[in-house]
Order: structure tokens, then C-alpha cells, then sequence
């Protein structure tokens, strides 16, 4: 008797427990009901800094990379001009201009480096110093091939003013009889073919306009100095 009811007991008890794991939600064994991890520990300002230090970062590579190329500009590498021409920044593509220019102590190495720049392919320009510097040594033994690369420097630097001053001193010279070889009409020529080398824009701006006037007025003295010439032969 004992035994049928300790037999019945266990039994029964199995019954259960089999029972009880059935109906137990198996959210061990879905992945879909697993819960998501926890969240990564983070301290109450990382994520700030952090976006903080890729600006700074940036900001350190670029100052670097610029004072490097100061260093190299000073040193006299022309290859400065077309990286600072890439860049898009005409401020710092005219600082590594000077830095160029001053490290240009003869005639020589000036018109070296005016030449890398008019036979770039990298459409390179001159500036306000460059022309400023070519014209003192143009003046020291002015002729007519040394005139048209003054005027062409001048033009290339891109700025109405620069040009207006360097035509305006050709024709002074020209007026002193301190460019004798060149005629009232060639000088003409020369100061209006260099004109078009200026870009459609700059032609057209206030500066232009100024540089338009006076062009227009050392175009009337030259024309009517090539007339009297003729007559007179």
C-alpha cells in the first residue's frame, strides 16, 4: 500500500513539472524576446569632446600644412604656387607669391619665376608685388622686348589697378624719350593687346571701368604722336 502511494506520488509530481516546462514562456530560446544589451557606459561629456577634437584636429592640419608651405615658399619652391592655386584661396596664393618674390634677389630669378608662372598649365597669376618688382627692373634699361613682358606681367597679375599703373608708366617713359626703340604706334598695340589678357569680369568692374578711361586717353596722345610723326616725314 505504502508503495503504490509513494509510486503514485512521484508520478504525479512528474506530471507536473512536465507540465510547468510547457507552459514556462521560453523567452530564453526567441530571439525576438530577448531584451537589448545595455547601453554603453558613457560619461556625461564624451560625446561633446569628442566632436570638439575632429574640428581642432582639422583646424591643426590645415595650420601645419600651411606653415609648411610658407617655409617651402620662402625657401623658393615654385611648386607652392600651383598647390596654393588648388586651394582656391587667392590670400594665401598671394602670400606664398611674395614670400617668392622676396626670395628673388636678381633680375635673373625674377624673370625665372614670372616665367614658370605664364607657362604653368595651372592658369597661375602674377600679383601687385611681382609686377611692382619686374617694372624697377624694367626701368633700369627699358626696350621694346622688355616692355612687352612689363606690360604682360602686370597683366597677368589679374587686378585693373596693377595694369593701369604699369601702362601708365610705359607711357610716361615712352613721353620722357626713355623708349626710344619702340614707336608711338607699337606702344599702342602693345597696351591694348595686353588688355585683353585681363578676365571679361575685371574689365568690367569699377576698376575696370577707371583702367577703361585711361586707356582710352593714352590711346588718343599715341595715335596723335604716330599722326604728327607721319606727317612730318
Amino acid at each position: 500500500m505504502v508503495t503504490l502511494f509513494i509510486t503514485s506520488f512521484l508520478l504525479l509530481a512528474g506530471i507536473t513539472y512536465v507540465i510547468y516546462l510547457w507552459q514556462r514562456p521560453r523567452s530564453n530560446q526567441d530571439p525576438d524576446l530577448l531584451l537589448p544589451p545595455p547601453p554603453r557606459p558613457a560619461g556625461l561629456f564624451e560625446d561633446k569632446a569628442l566632436d570638439e577634437q575632429l574640428p581642432v584636429g582639422k583646424e591643426m592640419a590645415g595650420e601645419n600644412w600651411r606653415r609648411a608651405l610658407m617655409e617651402r615658399a620662402a625657401a623658393g619652391d615654385r611648386e607652392t604656387l600651383p598647390e596654393a592655386r588648388a586651394v582656391g584661396d587667392e590670400a594665401l596664393y598671394d602670400e606664398v607669391l611674395d614670400r617668392l618674390v622676396e626670395r628673388a634677389d636678381s633680375d635673373k630669378s625674377l624673370l625665372a619665376l614670372t616665367s614658370y608662372i605664364a607657362r604653368s598649365d595651372a592658369r597661375l597669376r602674377t600679383n601687385a608685388l611681382l609686377a611692382e618688382k619686374f617694372t624697377e627692373g624694367w626701368g633700369q634699361a627699358p626696350d621694346r622686348n622688355s616692355t612687352a613682358k612689363m606690360l604682360h606681367v602686370a597683366a597677368l597679375s589679374g587686378d585693373a589697378g596693377v595694369y593701369r599703373r604699369a601702362i601708365e608708366t610705359a607711357y610716361q617713359f615712352w613721353r620722357d624719350r626713355r623708349l626710344t626703340e619702340i614707336s608711338a604706334d607699337e606702344l599702342r598695340q602693345l597696351i591694348e593687346s595686353e588688355f585683353w589678357i585681363l578676365a571679361p569680369a575685371v574689365r568690367n568692374s569699377g576698376a575696370g571701368f577707371v583702367l577703361k578711361r585711361k586707356l582710352a586717353q593714352i590711346r588718343r596722345q599715341l595715335v596723335a604722336a604716330a599722326t604728327k610723326t607721319v606727317m612730318s616725314d
